[in-house]
């Protein structure tokens, strides 16, 4: 009888564990051809409501920036930085600086020199979400993008 309480007792925790798990960006990846050997990729995040993530350009003493970073590969080549659409900008008494973040919805851009036919993209996105009652811990997100 022990055993089975125990038991009860070890489910009930896993699944109250699991319910605490978060996860409010949800990540999708894309790349479109735009000349012959060009290409844009495309890093879309959707902001479950009342969270945001943080613009790739924080001041120090802020919080974590959002980052994309590409492997490194010989297949392409990077022209420039990622681009974002405007943030929205205010003050946050927490940082004590001013924050640009995103709320519902943001996509990055990354325009791409094609180095090889059909190349397939890896990266890496950094991020940190926050509502207006607590922050995540900042979180490294893998993905890959076929280039067609």
């Amino acid at each position: 009888m022990k055993k089975i309480y125990l038991l009860s007792f070890i489910l009930l925790l896993s699944f109250g564990a699991y319910s605490q798990i978060q996860e409010p960006v949800k990540w999708a990846y894309a790349a479109k051809k735009t000349g012959n050997n060009e290409a844009v990729i495309f890093v879309k995040a959707t902001i479950d409501k009342g969270w945001h993530i943080y613009s790739q350009n924080i001041a120090e003493g802020g919080p974590t920036k959002t980052e994309l970073k590409f492997a490194a590969s010989e297949d392409i080549s990077l022209l420039g930085k990622p681009s974002e659409p405007r943030p929205i900008k205010k003050f946050e008494k927490y940082f004590g600086v001013n924050v640009a973040y995103f709320e519902k919805q943001v996509i990055f851009q990354q325009k791409i020199k094609l180095n090889k036919n059909n190349p397939v993209v890896k990266g890496t996105i950094t991020f940190l979400a926050c509502s207006n009652k607590e922050c995540l811990p900042p979180e490294d997100i893998e993905f890959t993008v076929a280039v067609k």
